[in-house]
């Protein structure tokens, strides 16, 4: 009963009238950036980052919750019926989503991803109500050392995990470290790549790097993609699955909500990958696998479950080890910080009111995500109809505009400026802004504790390995850094060995026939 107290009392809170407003605001608003291909959760979240100033930190997080969660579902609609993903996660929807649109099956199609998705995200809900207290509990455990040990694996695990090429996600995440250096030093007040700059003295602010690099710069990175014109969508009827539908999709949707659970747990994890995996999956257990691609339901409901449940998973370490496991995830992150809240192992204690505030309001947006999911499917489609040239301008004076706000400074203005053309470039030469902005998120936590865990040891690095915890994650942080390596040099050895194989049978053959 201890246990069940504070989750009903959470209920309570999400029940305030001002709360279920900004829940149902957020998921709508979750949607439409889904059908909106580019711009995605992060951008949104990073562009209303300056509107949070002025709810209650409850009520913002509820809100921002619910944008990264709706753009799940929203995606799915592009997907099926225009064959242009909206959201990242929802790139394999495509492959049997717009193939059963074509045979005149786009209702059943968005009536599968619907459900799943809804069936994922409760599910993965009520994992993260039970899961997070044991987590949190666990972590109360965790000291300098454990925390150091940590960030590093959380920065590596999203650099080596994430899409794109490994070498540029790691530069990425160098350079948001050395961002995250810039300022007075914690421990001695020295000025760090300052260059004599008053307005860095303290550092660079966590919103301008997140407006500009997610927001401006996906705005710029996305007029020049204009081109990549949506056709028209595929007429929609019969929106609920038959039953041989649901049966067939059954298992899909219970495998993608266990995977997408666990994996939107893992640092580096989240919804794309979690999408991609249940794919790969579902097509590997097939009886049947040349039907993916071709119209299959499995090829739908499976990933549309999975990327949900992760994005609602992706939760746990935000709040309860104050590590994010993405992007969103960071951004998330900052508005906590923002709000003067800490996410952490006390949050659950000291701040119960927000954190199952935050859960339970996920039942309550799921719920509107269903209900809402498949009669405004038209309209989010004519919002496809907008211009670039039009809408494009609109969010970027809505972005600087923002900056401004925040501290009524023309500086942060030039911030956001910078790093949206930094981001522009970075997206062109295929590098994510990802994995910088986690490494600038983590860096301060990665540099603080590494140094107190050292003056705890007498600066001998050898005392992480005397704790357990530490010790652990510095084992699994030496592991996924080296395994690629391994695997690498495996692969040509057996491909030299393979060759002088086939170069022997070759030398063999002759010398018989001479």
């Amino acid at each position: 009963m201890d246990f069940l107290n504070p989750v009903i009392n959470g209920f309570s809170v999400v029940l305030e009238p001002m709360n279920l407003l900004y829940c149902l605001i957020g998921v709508v608003i979750g949607m439409l950036i889904g059908v909106l291909p580019g711009l995605g959760p992060a951008a949104t979240i990073a562009i209303l980052l300056p509107l949070t100033y002025s709810v209650e930190p409850v009520t913002a997080i509820i809100m921002l919750a619910g944008i990264f969660y709706g753009a799940q579902y929203g995606g799915t609609i592009t997907s099926v019926l225009l064959r242009l993903p909206g959201e990242a996660s929802s790139v394999v929807t495509v492959f049997d989503g717009y193939q059963m649109a074509r045979q005149g099956k786009a209702g059943t199609a968005l009536g599968l991803a619907a459900i799943g998705s809804f069936i994922g995200g409760t599910a993965s809900i009520i994992g993260l109500t039970f899961l997070a207290p044991v987590v949190a509990g666990f972590a109360l455990d965790f000291g300098p050392a454990e925390y150091s040990a940590l960030a590093l694996l959380g920065i590596l695990l999203v650099a080596t995990i994430s899409g794109g090429a490994k070498a540029k996600a790691l530069i990425a995440a160098a350079v948001g470290l050395l961002l995250a250096t810039v300022g007075r030093d914690i421990f001695t007040g020295e000025s760090r790549f300052t260059f004599g700059s008053l307005q860095l003295a303290d550092g660079i602010d966590f919103v301008p790097i997140a407006m500009g690099l997610f927001g401006l710069g996906e705005i710029l990175y996305n007029l020049e993609e204009r081109h990549r014109a949506a056709k028209a969508p595929s007429k929609v009827s019969n929106v609920w699955p038959s039953r041989s539908d649901l049966k067939q999709a059954s298992g899909a949707i219970t495998r993608g909500s266990v995977l997408g659970f666990f994996l939107g747990i893992l640092p580096g994890g989240g919804a794309t990958i979690a999408s991609m995996a249940s794919y790969a999956m579902e097509k590997k257990r097939a009886k049947q696998p040349e039907r993916f691609g071709k119209g299959a339901p499995e090829g739908v409901a499976g990933p549309e479950t999975a990327n949900n449940a992760a994005a609602t998973s992706s939760f746990i370490p935000l709040l309860t080890l104050g590590i994010p496991a993405n992007a969103t995830m960071a951004l998330m992150f900052g508005a906590l910080l923002i709000q003067g809240v800490t996410p952490g192992p006390q949050l659950v204690e000291q701040n119960p009111e927000l954190f199952w505030g935050v859960v339970n309001s996920m039942y309550i947006g799921n719920i509107l995500l269903l209900i809402m999911s498949l009669p405004l499917v038209g309209i989010f489609v004519r919002i496809l109809r907008v211009r670039a040239a039009i809408l494009a301008p609109v969010t970027a004076l809505i972005t600087l505009l923002g900056a401004y706000t925040i501290n009524n400074s023309m500086f942060d203005v030039t911030l956001v400026v910078f790093f949206g053309v930094l981001g522009y470039l970075m997206k062109k030469f295929g590098f994510e802004p990802g994995p910088l902005v986690l490494a600038f998120v983590l860096g301060e936590l990665l540099e603080s504790s590494l140094r107190r865990s050292l003056l705890v040891f007498g600066g001998d690095p050898t005392g992480f390995f005397t704790r357990p915890i530490s010790a652990t994650l510095l084992v699994v942080f030496v592991l996924v850094a080296v395994l690629p390596g391994l695997r690498s040099m495996l692969a040509k050895r057996k491909g030299t060995t393979a060759a002088v194989a086939s170069a022997t049978d070759s030398t063999n053959n002759i010398k018989e026939k001479v």
